[in-house]
């Protein structure tokens, strides 16, 4: 199974140049932080001499090979992590489904009838099937957190500019994060303790954590119920202060405000290429990068508006609260073969979740808690911006009391 997985997951198997005779020497003689664990590293970050695909063949010709790796590339294999190859994305990234119509369809190993989620599908494969230990990927609306998700796996979005994103393809900057999945937390929190500066594991001012519980989308999702009970029973954790409040989505329209801010950056980024190449995109794909080319300013500086507005008050539910504990997504992933309409409709709902940690730039992680008919799905915690090892903390002590 697991060379099957591998032709469809990988889209190079090469080890990365490496320049430093020094740092490979000190790797062998040291124990590492990341020593033993595997990094699949998703085909948008460029690894020196090695191409970048981003998903897509007319991408691949038209771009010449990387001449610098990728900052974060680098620092993992410089901590012991062992490059494996670079894992199929979405194309440019601009999807959250994990299928791409130029390469093999990615099977999403815990449910095969679904959608193993992208854009950083291969890298979440690669995990979930144990080819990899770490899955090294981007998230933009959702793209860390959706795979995480459907494949069962811990998935941490890292606050915005907290990691640099330098020698990679980029999709909308003003919303691209660095982000990884792991089977379990101790392992996605030894990448955090390498990659993220310590000013982030900033502790609380009190003892208890205080969660506010985003009561309006728990009860639109499908693991509405799971997480009521599993509310229930930390309510009376001494450690935990739960405190039930609803999350406006509406009043700032964030999937909307989201997918506009996104497709205007997205049009600027790639617009220029896509006008001189003509590539060739899945439909659906296709019709977004339509979609993004007729966006204007006047729609642009609207949704900027809301975008501010609604910052501003998701950080103040953050100074009432450590932690907004939400559905990473509506449920389960959609089947393979729902109807391409259903799957926009999905898309634009599945949004609504994903935008509130995109429009403020703040960290988000996956918990796979749940399961409903042998299909992941589970809960997110969103912590302030910059405060991303001091999320993971928290998601590790509700953890222990679940356990």
């Amino acid at each position: 199974m697991h060379n099957n997985y591998f032709e469809q997951v990988f889209v190079d198997h090469q080890p990365p140049p490496h320049s430093d005779k020094k740092a490979k020497y000190t790797a062998k003689c040291e124990i590492m932080p990341l020593q033993n664990m595997r990094l699949a590293v998703k085909d948008l970050f460029h690894v020196k001499g090695i191409p970048t695909a981003a998903g897509n063949p007319d991408w691949l010709r038209t771009h010449a090979l990387p001449s610098d790796t990728n900052s974060t590339v680098v620092s993992l294999i410089k901590h012991g992590a062992a490059y494996e190859g670079k894992t199929l994305s979405d194309e440019l990234a601009y999807s959250l489904n994990g299928q791409n119509i130029h390469y093999p369809t990615l099977i999403n190993p815990i449910n095969p009838e679904r959608l193993p989620g992208g854009s950083s599908s291969g890298s979440a494969v690669a995990v979930a099937v144990k080819l990899a230990d770490i899955g090294l990927g981007t998230d933009t609306g959702g793209s860390i957190r959706v795979p995480a998700s459907y494949n069962g796996l811990f998935g941490l979005r890292t606050s915005h500019g907290l990691i640099a994103t330098d020698n990679m393809v980029s999709l909308a900057p003003s919303f691209d994060t660095v982000g990884w999945m792991c089977r379990n937390i101790n392992d996605l929190e030894k990448v955090a303790q390498v990659l993220l500066p310590k000013e982030s594991a900033n502790p609380t001012t009190h003892r208890t954590v205080k969660l506010c519980i985003a009561t309006n989308l728990i009860s639109c999702s499908e693991q509405a119920s799971q997480i009521e009970q599993m509310v229930k029973g930390i309510e009376s954790a001494t450690a935990l202060t739960l405190v039930q409040d609803n999350i406006d989505t509406n009043t700032c329209k964030i999937s909307e405000t989201f997918r506009t801010l996104q497709g205007f950056e997205i049009w600027q980024q790639h617009g220029e290429w896509i006008s001189r190449t003509h590539p060739t995109f899945a439909d659906d794909i296709q019709q977004r990068f339509d979609w993004c080319k007729n966006i204007t300013l006047q729609d642009y500086n609207i949704a900027k508006q809301q975008q501010q507005s609604f910052t501003k008050y998701i950080n103040s539910h953050l100074q009432k609260h450590d932690v907004i504990l939400l559905p990473t997504t509506p449920g389960r992933a959609p089947l393979l073969n729902t109807a391409a309409n259903q799957l926009g409709e999905y898309r634009n709902n599945l949004m609504t979740f994903t935008a509130i940690a995109g429009l403020a730039g703040l960290p988000q992680i996956h918990l796979p808690l749940f399961t409903i008919n042998k299909a992941p799905c589970g809960i997110s915690l969103i912590a302030p911006k910059n405060q991303d090892l001091r999320l993971i903390n928290i998601a590790k002590k509700l953890m222990k009391h679940l356990l």
